[in-house]
């Protein structure tokens, strides 16, 4: 499972719009925090990218880059928090916050990890690739995946899921280079940001209905939390 985790079911996977442009914003201004000029901030250019495919207000995201920036004393600084350890039946997870308030979300993710087990720094992210990940979609009738991965400098790529999306990998210092590139091959960029991705992914197929279904309750009840902003789950996609 490359991708970051999503819950299978609308009622679990559903956020609301505000929910949704609170965790752009968030992306938004700590990519600002090294320039509030898209063209020479290249992490800040993909997060307004983002922005805009999601119908985020001008207004909104203007504010969001001013505020990340230091512009007009309105400023707001969240810190990067990444927490590790497993959901229910020892599937591996790693969770990246931004926060306003560290005590806050580490209280949080302490009551969260109650139903599976808050591992220390390093003990389940070595398990896990630090990647690129474009999710990417054909723009082009016929584009082929595995040429645009190959021109565009990708190392690998994920065959498209049942959205019609494919998930190319890049070394991290590659990804706005291959994000940049994937247009000419005739794929439009949905979303391109760092993550993790599993190296011994569970196979969903050891694991009861009923346990699967715990974890995926673990997963949604993390990524509800106001401060989470990716949930990266050990998880292999089920066929």
């Amino acid at each position: 499972m490359g991708a970051q985790w999503k819950a299978k079911h609308k009622d679990l996977a559903a956020n609301a719009k505000g929910r949704l442009f609170s965790k752009l914003s968030k992306e938004i201004m700590i990519a600002a925090r090294s320039g509030a000029d898209p063209a020479l901030n290249s992490r800040l250019r993909l997060a307004v990218e983002q922005a805009r495919k999601a119908s985020m207000p001008k207004d909104t995201l203007e504010r969001a880059i001013k505020k990340g920036a230091g512009i007009g004393g309105d400023a707001v600084h969240f810190e990067h928090v990444v927490y590790e350890g497993f959901a229910p039946h020892r599937v591996p997870v790693v969770i990246e916050c931004l926060t306003d308030n560290v005590n806050r979300t580490a209280s949080d993710m302490r009551v969260l990890f109650r139903k599976g087990h808050q591992g220390t720094s390093g003990s389940v992210s070595w398990d896990f690739d630090h990647l690129g990940m474009i999710e990417a979609e054909p723009a082009v009738k016929g584009a082929d995946p595995e040429l645009a991965a190959i021109e565009a400098g990708a190392e690998d790529f994920e065959p498209a899921d049942e959205d019609g999306v494919t998930l190319f990998l890049t070394h991290a210092g590659d990804l706005d280079a291959v994000s940049r590139a994937l247009p000419a091959q005739g794929f439009q960029v949905l979303s391109a940001k760092l993550g993790y991705v599993p190296k011994n992914p569970v196979d969903p197929a050891t694991l009861s209905a009923e346990q699967l279904e715990e974890v995926e309750a673990f997963l949604a009840a993390i990524d509800a939390n106001e401060d989470v902003q990716h949930v990266f789950a050990g998880l292999r996609d089920s066929a």
